[in-house]
């Protein structure tokens, strides 16, 4: 029987935020903020400082059950004769069907260890590329896009940065009620001097608070950053000298970025030119800026390309991997990002590395101490409509 103080993090959103839990015989009986905890030093939402009523709620599946006959009622038994049933069904199915046959489906609510056992089962041991997650509906945009803009889908930042930015730009997220402590961090800078620009298609909590508020029309985010970028150029508010050494392909944004005037931008996404241009002149005046989104910007068929524009406001302006400055992605999931650098996205493989590369793949399989093998059929770039991002 546990009983005293054991230390963890909060389920809920992306935050991760710290959390000590009070426990009485294997009982948690109050929670409270890890004043510790990097990421909120204490600080706890209503869903984290309520978060013992769910863990100890009845009606929570306690032990294994099992269906003796299709049809049947499930009756307990005991996990380890689960666990070894279910072992010897998986088994026959490999043997038989081969390990294409298999898949294995998983989320970023899983510890970081959790997630890097399933992807090394199912890659690993199996030898099926057949392994997806829930994080495909909500991430692939924001992943697929680090990768084509930066190389990698790692965000180049942190939550320290929020304490040394000059301005935050957040579109296609209302941080104020999905992401709760890191949206206080924010309002810590803010009050501190920082500006806050907030797009969104609805006067959200978050748009309160903000210094200057777009009210776009739903689906025009691309406009918008494309237009802000025809902005930064057109006004000298770039970065050529970063731009030479660490970018490629900019000398064809001019020519792009024509078709990107404010006043067409205007009547493309329903903000009013002044506007564009004030949120144009604070990104690039500012010293250091970051800019913050999620679902809103990531849930869309235009997914990938929101985030590359994102990271080319960056790039242009050269706000990037330098203390307050970045394109900044928040996940929806506790450990959402966890997931995406142990590979259990489709191809992944653990440290940003993928199945389709031949030298990934012998990395891994040293390191795994398995033998060289080839895969199943390649998973699907999109397994659902709504994730072409």
């Amino acid at each position: 029987m546990t009983t005293g103080k054991v230390k963890s993090v909060c389920p809920y959103c992306g935050v991760g935020c710290g959390i000590i839990l009070e426990v009485s015989g294997n009982r948690v009986v109050s929670i409270t903020g890890d004043k510790e905890h990097p990421a909120n030093f204490g600080r706890l939402c209503t869903k984290g400082s309520t978060a013992a009523a769910a863990l100890t709620e009845s009606g929570r599946m306690e032990y294994a059950y099992k269906r003796q006959d299709r049809g049947a009622g499930p009756e307990r038994v005991k996990i380890d004769e689960a666990i070894r049933d279910t072992a010897q069904r998986l088994r026959a199915i490999l043997e038989e069907h081969g390990p294409d046959a298999l898949s294995v489906y998983v989320s970023g609510q899983m510890s970081l260890e959790a997630q890097y056992l399933i992807n090394k089962l199912a890659k690993g041991f199996i030898r099926t590329p057949n392994i997806e997650s829930n994080s495909r509906l909500c991430m692939a945009g924001a992943g697929n896009g680090y990768k084509l803009s930066l190389g990698a889908d790692g965000p180049p930042g942190s939550y320290q940065d929020m304490d040394k930015t000059d301005l935050f730009f957040v579109i296609g997220a209302n941080m104020a009620d999905c992401h709760p402590i890191l949206f206080l961090r924010m309002m810590d800078r803010v009050k501190a001097g920082a500006k806050l620009i907030v797009v969104d298609p609805r006067r959200t909590a978050t748009a309160d608070k903000a210094d200057l508020f777009m009210q776009i029309r739903p689906g025009t985010d691309l406009a918008l950053l494309n237009g802000l970028l025809h902005l930064l150029v057109k006004n000298g508010h770039t970065d050529p000298a970063f731009i030479a050494r660490f970018t490629s392909g900019f000398e064809s944004m001019e020519a792009f970025l024509e078709d990107y005037p404010p006043d067409r931008v205007s009547e493309i996404t329903g903000i009013p030119e002044a506007d564009i241009r004030q949120a144009a002149g604070w990104i690039g005046g500012a010293p250091e800026w970051m800019s913050c989104w999620t679902m809103g910007l990531n849930q869309s068929i235009h997914g990938t390309w929101h985030t590359n524009a994102i990271c080319n406001l960056h790039l242009a302006t050269g706000a990037i991997c330098r203390p307050g400055s970045g394109p900044f992605s928040l996940t929806g999931q506790p450990n959402a990002m966890g997931g995406r650098e142990m590979g259990y996205m489709g191809p992944g493989l653990p440290g940003q590395r993928s199945l389709v590369s031949e030298a990934d793949r012998s990395f891994i399989e040293k390191l795994w101490e398995i033998p060289k093998a080839p895969f199943g059929r390649m998973p699907a770039a999109a397994p659902f409509p709504c994730s072409r991002a």
